[in-house]
């Protein structure tokens, strides 16, 4: 099997988003100018007060800066690196005065229009801290802290990480699909400086089904986080839980994934037409990087 790529890049050129025709280009050609152009594309998206909206995240249009806005903006600066941007610090500054007293995030912040917002943000507590979204933030945080030391000194990232790894180590439970998914991811970035990680990946192992596919309950018919969406990197330690055999079966149905638009598709609900559009985008970029790290 291979992937068609100039399939893929057609695709995005007819349906993504600027950001992610930038992204996909970093993967193709590697060069300085796109991981810029990825970092000048999030412009567009974020709000004097340092964070993003605007519908970065694709299912929460609303213009307030967000956490989910935040995980989306630090997950395209990582992938532009080692390039760095001057928004990170900003950012971090700005998550530190949304963070609650325990350390966390809450799931999502106010609107006052949620036109075409998934119900789940729209109807979140803003004061209660959620592990899902702190773990998906402070994830990429940690991907932008390897080569940009103002994240890595910012006291809001050791903060958030302190409530990350206290709320995993409470966990007893199997946990809610997203939030097993964000940790995991979570845990295998920490494990190269964290010696708690690799202990804390070891106690959410219990959780990992032996495929890897993890049903997300409440979701849509069929809706399913698969291993390569918290374990794509090879030779990373959450790897260590899986079945070798069961890495290589969903890198064929990854691959087995490219429609004949040249796109992939996502298995969950989008709340928009242009999100449904902006979703498939992303997971193409997402499918590709992927597969191309793998060898395939």
């Amino acid at each position: 099997m291979s992937i068609d790529l100039t399939g893929a890049e057609r695709f995005l050129a007819a349906h993504a988003r600027v950001l992610d025709r930038h992204r996909f280009a970093v993967l193709t050609t590697g060069d300085d100018a796109a991981r810029r152009a990825v970092v000048a594309a999030l412009g567009g998206y974020r709000n004097p007060d340092g964070g993003f909206g605007w519908g970065l995240e694709p299912d929460l249009r609303a213009p307030e800066s967000q956490p989910g806005g935040a995980q989306h903006a630090l997950e395209a600066i990582a992938d532009a690196g080692p390039v760095t941007s001057p928004y990170s610090v900003p950012l971090l500054d700005w998550l530190a005065t949304v963070t609650l007293p325990d350390g966390g995030l809450p799931f999502a912040l106010p609107m006052a229009d949620p036109t075409a917002c998934a119900p789940f943000w729209a109807q979140a507590d803003p004061t209660e801290s959620s592990l899902q979204i702190t773990a998906a933030v402070v994830a990429q945080a940690h991907r932008v802290a390897r080569f940009d030391a103002g994240v890595r000194e910012h006291p809001w990232l050791a903060t958030a990480t302190r409530y990350c790894l206290d709320a995993i180590r409470r966990i007893d439970g199997e946990p809610f699909a997203y939030v097993l998914s964000f940790t995991l991811v979570l845990l295998d970035v920490l494990a190269d400086t964290e010696p708690a990680a690799r202990d804390l990946l070891d106690h959410l192992g219990r959780y990992v089904p032996r495929d890897g596919a993890v049903p997300v309950a409440g979701g849509a018919q069929g809706e399913t986080l698969h291993l390569l969406d918290y374990a794509p990197v090879p030779g990373r330690p959450v790897r260590d839980l899986l079945d070798e055999r069961a890495v290589a079966a969903d890198l064929d149905r990854l691959e087995r994934g490219q429609q004949a638009d040249g796109g992939w598709t996502v298995d969950f609900t989008a709340y928009s037409p242009a999100a449904a559009l902006e979703w498939r985008a992303f997971a193409t970029v997402a499918a590709v990087a992927t597969l191309r790290r793998n060898g395939r």
